[in-house]
């Protein structure tokens, strides 16, 4: 399997660094990737993390875009300036940054979770909350289909 998939929650050592969990560093060695990119979640406060296959996809659409319209420029500025690279030390380790903590809130665990292509990181509070929005959400999602359906054999 070369997907991130599941989720689990390591906790930070002394020295700010926390363990990739090991699922997922596989799905990193079977890529090839020895370093990450990370960017700030544009609508939660998480990190989306990949190899450099998901910085190429971003710049992949913001080739796509007009570079005269405002756009693309906020587009670049979003993924270059928000992003940044998180090296995997030989233990399979990466440091928790200043600039990640701030936008998550991640003080002494990070929640890994895994997104398909790439994976995220949150604080697990923040992301036990979004959990159960998510939940939710898809729930009131099936609930309205299911209303629709049976209207739909009543006619």
């Amino acid at each position: 399997m070369d997907r991130f998939l599941s989720n689990a929650v390591n906790r930070i050592d002394s020295k700010g660094r926390v363990s990739v969990p090991a699922y997922f560093r596989t799905v990193l060695s079977k890529k090839g990737f020895s370093e990450l990119y990370g960017l700030r979640a544009l609508d939660v406060p998480a990190m989306d993390v990949g190899g450099p296959d998901l910085l190429d996809r971003y710049e992949q659409r913001i080739a796509a875009e007009d570079p005269f319209l405002q756009t693309a420029d906020d587009m670049s500025f979003f993924v270059h300036g928000d992003g940044t690279f998180l090296k995997l030390d030989q233990d399979g380790r990466i440091t928790v940054t200043d600039f990640i903590r701030e936008h998550t809130g991640i003080t002494s665990e990070v929640a890994f979770v895994g997104r398909g292509h790439f994976f995220q990181i949150w604080e697990p509070e923040r992301l036990r909350a979004y959990g159960a929005e998510v939940r939710a959400r898809l729930s009131k999602l099936r609930q309205t289909a299911a209303a629709g359906r049976s209207a739909g054999n009543m006619e």
